[in-house]
């Protein structure tokens, strides 16, 4: 079994903190970023302090092309992929019927279809690995049709991040390779939490590892029958 990962989005924050776990637990991983170099090279040089192999590789994910060309270029220098965390996503919060043609674009690029663009290049090499994982990040309550008036094209890719990940773990299984969601809250890297930490129902964000602990278990011997599922990091929030 090839211990081999590729996470998008990286550079910092909850990509990175799961880049680091996946290290110290012995598997090669290629960081990720589109304009944090700096960051994810030193991010990647920490890695390395595991004993594994780490690269630090560039890609906008809302072109498919580059996302094609990271995912290959990602196995190339590992020597192969079996585990892939699609961490990247930008967020908007305003009203509805003020959000321009540009945003709407944005928001559903840089979460469906990066996600999507990812994904579908990727599988072959989990297929060519014998086992593989995917784990794809939706957001609390994301599996709920809910409105929402500040933050419809996110919770609308969410959403779609969701279906699109069951339809793949229902067609994987058969190859050893399981897809699931991680939907995180509030995290301790979340902005306004001042606001925020009082209406959450555990009076404290996530913090990374405890996100990175989701992820871990889904790569675990233990999820191997566990597919198509989406699991809440939110301290009881948005149920």
């Amino acid at each position: 079994m090839i211990k081999k990962a590729l996470v998008t989005g990286s550079a910092g924050g909850i990509g990175r903190a799961i880049a680091l776990d996946l290290a110290s637990k012995g598997f090669d991983v290629a960081f990720h970023y589109n304009k944090s170099a700096a960051a994810t090279q030193a991010a990647s040089q920490q890695a390395t302090h595991y004993g594994i192999k780490s690269i630090a590789l560039q890609a906008d994910l809302t072109k498919p092309e580059e996302a094609k060309s990271l995912v290959e270029t990602a196995a190339e220098k590992l020597g192969g992929l079996s585990i892939v965390v699609n961490n990247v996503g930008n967020f908007l919060e305003k009203q509805t019927s003020q959000i321009s043609i540009e945003e709407w674009h944005e928001i559903i690029d840089s979460n469906l279809n990066a996600t999507f663009y990812v994904t579908q290049t990727i599988i072959p090499f989990l297929k060519t690995a014998g086992w593989g994982r995917i784990i794809n990040f939706a957001c609390a309550g994301g599996q709920h049709l809910m409105a929402s008036e500040e933050q419809t094209p996110y919770r609308i890719a969410k959403t779609g991040i969701i279906i699109y990940t069951k339809s793949l773990a229902k067609e994987l299984i058969k190859d050893n390779i399981t897809a699931n969601v991680v939907s995180p809250g509030v995290a301790e890297n979340s902005v306004g939490l001042e606001e925020t930490i009082p209406i959450l129902p555990a009076k404290r964000p996530a913090t990374l590892q405890d996100i990175s602990n989701a992820v871990g278990f889904f790569i675990s011997p233990e999820a191997n029958y566990i597919t198509g599922q989406v699991l809440e990091v939110a301290g009881g929030w948005r149920l």
